[in-house]
């Protein structure tokens, strides 16, 4: 099985990721690292893409890598935010029976009354020295994020109380063990 965490800046996913990792013994591909190889190796060079443009330029590379997981029955987990809405157009219908996907994105009012915790917290896994926070720019990201899910029905996961690591991995877990959920987006 393969599956993808996807969404917003600064949500959890590198977290959520390597809980999964220790619990399951996946394997896992982190994008920022792709991207980080693309831009040192100097190979497909990705210049100066923003964010949005990145995702789309990544994810050729990507979503190979899926299908020669699923064709080779390896447990793959990729995680980041270069994963695009329509993410699922780049598979057969046979395919998207191995793949599990889930967004993550914040609401804006939990991100202009978190922004503290949201700082305090964005370096908990990755090292990340040059990154300045900007709230509207998590803002409009995390929008849309989520109009891309709802457009395409995209499971999504909008954390909008208290910021909660464990219920976040048991939303993702849920994704993850039902390959057709009923609702197509969690609140937390």
């Amino acid at each position: 099985m393969v599956v993808l965490i996807g969404g917003s800046s600064h949500v959890g996913k590198t977290i959520i990721a390597h809980r999964l990792i220790r619990k399951h013994g996946w394997e896992c591909i982190s994008l920022d690292y792709l991207k980080e190889a693309f831009s040192k190796t100097q190979t497909g060079d990705p210049g100066d893409r923003s964010d949005y443009q990145m995702r789309y330029w990544m994810w050729p590379f990507v979503a190979e890598i899926v299908k020669k997981a699923i064709k080779d029955g390896r447990d793959l987990m990729i995680e980041g935010c270069y994963i695009p809405g329509e993410w699922a157009d780049s598979f057969t219908s046979k395919e998207l029976e191995e793949i599990r996907c889930a967004f993550i994105v914040m609401s804006e009012s939990y991100i202009r009354s978190h922004m503290y915790d949201i700082e305090k917290y964005s370096r908990q896994v990755e090292n990340r020295p040059e990154d300045v926070l900007d709230v509207e720019r998590l803002v409009n990201c995390s929008r849309e994020f989520k109009e891309d899910c709802l457009k395409t029905d995209t499971f999504y996961i909008e954390i909008d109380g208290d910021y909660d690591t464990d219920s976040l991995l048991d939303a993702v877990e849920s994704v993850i063990e039902d390959s057709d959920p009923d609702e197509r987006g969690i609140l937390i």
